[in-house]
């Protein structure tokens, strides 16, 4: 990579406002940018307007990162995310560690991992009357209620099964160490275009994970007599009516995350999670 700090003009600096001790941090790295004569804009996520920026600066964790990675994509940003949560898939550098990463990227030692998007749109009554992108899935479940709900399925208009279930899972390769790695799919790498089908307690339906080309075009009706929802990237439910069709196709936009590691990084950074799960607090 022969692009360098210094040519990172402007730079926003972002966390997530439940990071709110994170702001003597965030202040700390933002002096240090503008000794640089760089300019440098901080703050929370939300409040922050993502529009000509060369560079974003991410203090949080997964979380934090996901967001970081909506705000970012449209126009190709990079990002490079300093953690301060517990997983830190997505993350590059530890809380401590940033001195020695602007360091890196002032001498040009990073290199850009591209993560490819999910483009998914909810249609009704043949009118379209949503869409969003996903970083890592869009997941169709039952929702508050015990019971199963059913899901015709199809892939590039041809019908794949029918599934009797608690939902199912579309993922990117990034969201495959999330909820599909949970829910029992494949661990994909992250610099792979496929999407990945996951079905969710199916009951007498294909119970495999199923991997497809980038190019495939999802298609699922949605049936309850009781209620069923669609979540982006773990964000708030969408209701869904009888018969609503999700439709689910990668995204056009790339999300961009610096990274100083070589690409083996990932089954490193991985390993550790496998055998010590972070979000469980040992209790004293």
């Amino acid at each position: 990579m022969t692009r360098k700090l210094s040519e990172f003009r402007r730079i926003l600096i972002g966390t997530h406002p439940k990071f709110i001790e994170a702001s003597q941090l965030v202040e700390q790295i933002a002096e240090h940018l503008r000794e640089r004569n760089l300019e440098v804009v901080a703050g929370m996520l939300n409040d922050l307007d993502v529009d000509e920026q060369d560079l974003f600066i991410a203090l949080g964790g997964d979380g934090t990162m996901l967001r970081a990675g909506h705000m970012c994509a449209p126009s190709g940003t990079p990002i490079l995310g300093i953690n301060l949560g517990k997983f830190g898939f997505l993350t590059e550098i530890g809380h401590d560690e940033w001195q020695d990463a602007l360091g890196r990227l002032a001498r040009g030692e990073f290199w850009l991992e591209d993560r490819m998007t999910l483009k998914i749109a909810q249609w009704r009554d043949e009118q379209q009357i949503g869409q969003w992108m996903a970083l890592n899935d869009a997941v169709i479940s039952r929702g508050r209620f015990a019971r199963p709900i059913r899901l015709e399925v199809y892939v590039d208009e041809r019908l794949l099964s029918t599934y009797v279930a608690d939902g199912i899972i579309t993922s990117t390769p990034t969201g495959s160490t999330a909820y599909a790695m949970a829910a029992g799919g494949p661990i994909l790498l992250p610099e792979l275009r496929n999407i990945l089908l996951v079905p969710l307690a199916p009951h007498l339906s294909i119970e495999q994970s199923i991997v497809l080309a980038e190019g495939s075009h999802i298609s699922v009706l949605a049936h309850t007599e009781h209620e069923a929802v669609l979540s982006i990237d773990g964000q708030f439910p969408i209701e869904l009516q009888e018969s609503d069709r999700i439709e689910i196709r990668a995204g056009e936009h790339t999300v961009r995350f610096v990274r100083f590691e070589d690409p083996g990084y990932f089954y490193r950074n991985l390993t550790p999670h496998m055998s010590c799960n972070p979000s469980i607090e040992k209790k004293q």
